[in-house]
């Protein structure tokens, strides 16, 4: 038996991780720099965490990591928020060194510091699909070659990988030995998991109500006004669908009437919109049950991120706060697409031996 460990930096939640050990790749710690995630890192998956910035991890320190003999693979996933629709005003090649240098890039650049350092076989990276379109992965790349990594990326469509939401991924590979493939797709448009093949069987709820049996199974209150609004809303639809009463004072003006996708119901029988850390509130996206009279639960969110119905957030007999655990699952790797990375990873390793 071939001996393989990894490391995983931005460890999160822990959705890469479990990815990885359901497919058999065995991860040895976990770092974040976010105190909240040691519980459900460490309660669901065979790693140690470590909470730890990745600006203040030295390449010595990781190759502690791994015993002798293994192939070291290093895994990472540096916060998306800086690349993604949301927060780019404008790309960085049209803004000079200064800007890309900047705290905004500094966690790739300390990722990529640290693959230099430690110089594992194998790298990973699961980002935003448009940190394609920025100069600093370019540079990333760049870097990796120089170190004579053999690099491929990938844009997937986690629908095509049984993840029950329209979400758009960057999966990077880099090895020492050779191109990685990517595993092949095992979905396609005629078999996408859909919201009610993962959400359905769970027990009904109003809004800010939560589970006697699953904490977790949690949705957040509704004003009367957002009441009114979710009775008048369609699966699929959008707030043009309301009474004019209805209608907030932003999407009236010009500027906002280019933003439908707020203020919606999911639809039972296709995938979900993308799950965000804000993926709890109806207000933020379609967001809204597909047929009770609310937003989706965290568990339901989970769920459509692949977590096991079983996953533990934070320990039974402590409260939470809503928002840092809708943080979690917004900002985890869904668990079925680090089974696919994992995957992809062995295949290449079998195929070197």
């Amino acid at each position: 038996m071939i001996g393989i460990s990894a490391v995983d930096l931005f460890c999160g939640a822990g959705g890469l991780t479990h990815g990885f050990e359901k497919a058999g790749l065995a991860v040895n710690v976990g770092y974040d720099i976010d105190p909240i995630c040691k519980f459900p890192y460490q309660e669901n998956n065979k790693a140690k965490f470590i909470e730890k910035s990745v600006e203040n991890i030295k390449g010595i320190e990781l190759a502690k990591h791994f015993p002798e003999g293994h192939y070291k693979v290093i895994a990472g996933c540096a916060p998306c928020q800086p690349f993604s629709n949301y927060s780019r005003r404008y790309d960085v090649r049209d803004s000079g060194k200064e800007f890309y240098h900047s705290l905004k890039w500094k966690l790739l650049y300390h990722f990529a510091r640290l693959v230099k350092e430690c110089m594992p076989d194998i790298v990973t990276m699961e980002n935003v699909s448009q940190l394609q379109q920025h100069q600093v992965f370019e540079e990333f790349i760049t870097k990796l070659k120089k170190l004579k990594y053999f690099v491929t990326f990938y844009r997937v469509n986690c629908q095509d990988y049984g993840i029950p939401q329209t979400r758009r991924r960057l999966v990077f590979f880099a090895s020492k030995f050779g191109n990685i493939d990517l595993i092949p797709p095992t979905s396609d448009r005629h078999n996408y998991k859909t919201v009610r093949d993962t959400i359905y069987h769970l027990e009904p709820l109003k809004a800010g109500q939560s589970s006697k049996t699953d904490p977790l199974h949690q949705c957040s209150k509704l004003s009367a006004l957002n009441l009114r609004r979710i009775r008048a809303s369609k699966p699929g639809g959008t707030w043009r669908d309301w009474p004019e009463d209805l209608i907030t004072k932003c999407h009236r003006k010009k500027s906002g009437k280019s933003y439908p996708s707020v203020y919606g119901r999911m639809e039972w029988d296709s995938p979900s919109p993308t799950m965000t850390t804000q993926c709890f509130g109806f207000g933020n996206g379609r967001f809204g049950h597909p047929e009770q009279d609310r937003a989706i639960s965290l568990r339901e969110a989970a769920l459509l991120q692949t977590f096991p119905e079983k996953y533990q957030f934070f320990p039974s007999n402590e409260s939470f706060a809503f928002t840092k655990i809708g943080r979690l699952i917004g900002n985890a790797v869904p668990v079925k697409l680090g089974q696919v990375v994992a995957k992809s990873i062995l295949n290449h390793i079998q195929e070197i031996n």
